[in-house]
């Protein structure tokens, strides 16, 4: 009986220590340190919520640079990507489809080369990035779309490069764009 007593105790103890202390702890230190991550990151345009810096959206619109596939639909609950393995038929199909609506969509030579980012959906399924390549792709379809000039589209060529990213520390991944990001500048370019 003493050595259930003594566990009870033990468990409570870390159960308030773990499950109470520790978060709180966390959680403040982060509201104070970090308050613009500790909030999700999020974006506001004129006061209202349009997303954020590190989960994905679907973009649709000629207008718009897409964003890389979701085998969730970018919600952010079910993280998660499709699991299939190389040698799965679904995964292949997928790809087939994608290349050839991404071809298709931004009105490009049937060999051209697709980034694989935009074939394949990211593991978390929330991935907000595409490289750069990408974004180069999507550029005459978006330039034809907003009857920019020359002078502007040259603007656009510009401005994804201004808004591509380095690799984390400078070793960790490769170059990347935040499809959100660059797509909130593509409405502000005159």
């Amino acid at each position: 009986m003493k050595t259930l007593s003594i566990a009870l105790k033990i468990f409570l103890v870390f159960t308030i220590l773990t499950g109470i202390i520790y978060p709180l702890l966390v959680t403040g230190i982060a509201q104070v340190i970090f308050p613009y991550q500790a909030h999700g990151s999020l974006i506001l345009k004129d006061t209202k919520i349009i997303g954020s810096e590190l989960i994905g959206q679907q973009f649709d619109s000629t207008i718009y640079f897409s964003s890389r596939p979701s085998a969730i639909g970018n919600n952010p609950l079910p993280s998660g990507g499709s699991n299939y393995g190389l040698t799965n038929i679904k995964l292949k199909n997928l790809v087939n489809d994608r290349t050839s609506k991404f071809i298709k969509f931004n009105k490009l030579d049937q060999n051209a080369v697709i980034p694989s980012e935009m074939l394949f959906a990211s593991a978390s399924g929330l991935d907000p990035h595409i490289s750069p390549k990408a974004a180069d792709l999507q550029i005459n379809r978006i330039a034809n779309a907003r009857r920019f000039s020359n002078v502007q589209k040259q603007k656009l060529k510009i401005l994804v490069e201004k808004m591509s990213e380095a690799p984390q520390l400078l070793c960790l991944g490769e170059n990347r764009v935040n499809v959100l990001l660059l797509n909130l500048e593509l409405d502000e370019l005159k």
